[in-house]
């Protein structure tokens, strides 16, 4: 598979989930992130991805790389229409869950990934974009 540096792919279907994961394994490899955190980025993004399909039932994935000098890094956005969060703080709180879960999925995101920033829409839907920057 030949992974562009930016693009989207559609989530609507739980195959999604594993052509995400697929998707970002493969591109974090060429911007040369190691085996740690190429696992920490496809979880995370394996989990928001999960989210949409679960939560929204329809979104999309975005990715790009980052280049800032001589620091590489990837960007990754998700954004549905589904219903949003009405308290984000709550929803980032370990253990929170609105499905019975284990309610690690968001936070666990955040840890894994370092940067990450949720803008919800309550009724309209949730952005949330990622940041990880490779260590050189």
């Amino acid at each position: 598979m030949n992974i562009a540096m930016e693009g989207e792919m559609r989530i609507d279907s739980e195959s999604d989930i594993v052509t995400a994961r697929k998707t970002i394994r493969d591109l974090t490899a060429k911007l040369g992130f190691g085996l740690t955190d190429i696992t920490r980025i496809v979880t995370a993004a394996s989990e928001l991805t999960r989210n949409i399909y679960c939560y929204a039932g329809v979104g999309v994935m975005r990715w790009r790389s980052l280049n800032q000098g001589k620091d590489v890094g990837l960007e990754l956005t998700f954004e549905d229409h589904g219903p949003g969060m009405a308290d984000v703080a709550q929803c980032m709180e370990p253990h929170f869950s609105t499905s019975g879960g284990l309610g690690l999925g968001l936070p666990g995101a955040k840890r894994l990934m370092g940067k990450m920033t949720v803008e919800p829409a309550p009724g309209k839907g949730t952005t949330i974009l990622m940041r990880k920057w490779l260590k050189t």
